[in-house]
């Protein structure tokens, strides 16, 4: 009898862990405090009415964490997610609006143009051999002039009501379209690293990139296809939030990308590479919705709350610091 129980809890374990693989489960268990705390200080927050309203707000950041996922577990860094995703809104609104082009064709010209802007990012890093935090600087700051450029500066509004319609309507009274896309993405990237080679090859290589070059993985390519990738899911949360808003700015965007590599960072990722999972990032942007969504309902002042999760990121940091070292 003691040897079965020891199987089961040791199999229970074992799932436990494949579900929030990359030190992800201290961060899951703060989740799980921070709604109990939550729950018996705001009378609101545990109504669906409200859990709805965090998944919307959510969108944004979750779909450009999926990206950023994979630039993390390379070991390197995006800093022009923000940046892109101003980009991507400003391309669709021009498109569609200005000049006139079918909106569905505006939104894959934005997606093409993000996607560009990655490469190019990916280039510079595996081709000139800058470092990421330099090349994706450089980037930032190319996209957010060429947004502002587009318009001279000024915001793009009215779009067409089915557009705006994707993030306004509740199918079912529950998900909005852009949601479901959230959420299809998410399934998608886990599955992907997961279960298929190429994705475990990214922890490969975040983990040494030399070795995993001598074990027949095309690093560059590897790299080049990453970065690619993170700035296209940047171009649909900037989509995604032109839906929201129903028009396009070219500041929007502006400080996203912390957001979006502490939701990283504090879903169990390491900074180093080759540690973190989309389970793990999933449970990071939820503790960065949950609590700005409590911060809110207990009318905490917005400077505080910068002051609150500039402390959270700060603790997750320390704490993969801490499983570096241990490792």
């Amino acid at each position: 009898m003691a040897s079965l129980a020891g199987t089961k809890s040791g199999d229970t374990k074992a799932t436990w862990k494949s579900y929030f693989s990359g030190g992800a489960v201290g961060p899951f268990l703060g989740l799980v405090a921070l709604c109990i705390f939550l729950s018996f200080t705001s009378e609101t927050f545990l109504t669906l009415r409200n859990f709805l309203n965090v998944m919307d707000q959510i969108t944004v950041i979750g779909v450009m964490a999926l990206g950023m996922t994979l630039v993390i577990l390379l070991g390197g860094i995006d800093l022009s997610v923000g940046s892109v995703l101003a980009l991507s809104g400003m391309v669709l609104g021009y498109l569609g609006n200005n000049l006139g082009w079918p909106f569905a064709v505006g939104i894959v010209v934005a997606l093409v143009v993000s996607a560009l802007c990655g490469a190019v990012s990916g280039l510079m890093i595996t081709k000139l051999n800058m470092p990421a935090f330099i090349a994706t600087l450089a980037m930032m700051s190319i996209a957010r002039g060429i947004a502002s450029i587009i318009t001279d500066g000024q915001q793009i509004v009215g779009f067409p009501d089915w557009f705006s319609n994707l993030a306004i309507i509740r199918h079912f009274g529950l998900l909005s379209a852009t949601v479901s896309v959230m959420i299809v993405l998410t399934i998608i990237f886990y599955v992907f690293l997961k279960y298929r080679p190429a994705g475990r090859a990214l922890y490969a290589v975040g983990g040494n990139p030399e070795v995993a070059r001598l074990a027949g993985i095309h690093v560059e390519r590897a790299t080049l296809l990453v970065y690619t990738t993170c700035a296209l899911l940047s171009g649909l949360a900037g989509v995604i939030l032109s839906a929201r808003l129903d028009s396009a700015q070219p500041s929007s965007g502006i400080g996203y990308e912390l957001d979006t590599i502490a939701a990283v960072v504090i879903g169990g990722a390491s900074l180093a590479g080759g540690v973190g999972g989309i389970g793990g990032t999933v449970v990071g942007v939820l503790i960065i919705g949950f609590l700005r969504n409590g911060l809110n309902l207990l009318h905490v002042s917005p400077f505080v709350q910068q002051v609150i999760i500039g402390v959270v990121i700060a603790l997750a940091v320390a704490a993969d610091t801490f499983r570096a070292r241990r490792r």
